[in-house]
């Protein structure tokens, strides 16, 4: 395993996190809507505050004490056990070396084994093909491709 560990994020480690943010073309559906991204500190504040609710767990992605992305296990349903996956790198600099496989098998292990999930989910935007090859690299099944997303899941 590539040296990553995931912890519970923090205000701090957010705000490390986003200074050295770089907005990712891949993820924009719509490349009109792609801006270059620009920190804010009260920007970063309002997000991590949003972030802060019951059916949501944020974690950080480290790498040498160092925060390279996040992870968030959303949409937390206790009843059905399952969650949904997100997962952004904070720039390109630390993708493609397998951190983000590595992140997502650890987050998907959190989720079987601290929340008590059964299963979980992820989607992606169809263009994104760096997303959807880690997400099948890591265990995630294809389930199906509608509206310009594909859809995907991992069951324990």
């Amino acid at each position: 395993m590539k040296e990553i560990s995931l912890c519970v994020m923090t205000r701090e480690l957010c705000h490390k996190l986003f200074q050295g943010w770089e907005n990712d073309p891949a993820i924009y559906m719509d490349k009109d809507q792609f801006t270059a991204y620009h920190y804010e500190e009260a920007a970063v504040d309002r997000y991590f505050e949003a972030k802060q609710e019951p059916s949501r767990v944020l974690l950080a992605i480290m790498k040498e004490g160092e925060p390279i992305g996040e992870i968030q296990l959303k949409q937390i349903n206790r009843e059905k056990r399952e969650c949904t996956l997100s997962i952004h790198m904070q720039n390109d600099a630390v993708k493609g070396r397998g951190y983000g496989a590595c992140a997502e098998r650890l987050a998907v292990q959190y989720a079987f084994d601290v929340l008590g999930m059964a299963a979980v989910n992820a989607d992606t935007i169809v263009k994104n093909t760096r997303s959807q090859h880690v997400l099948e690299k890591v265990g995630f099944q294809f389930v199906k491709e509608e509206n310009g997303f594909r859809y995907y899941r991992y069951e324990q």
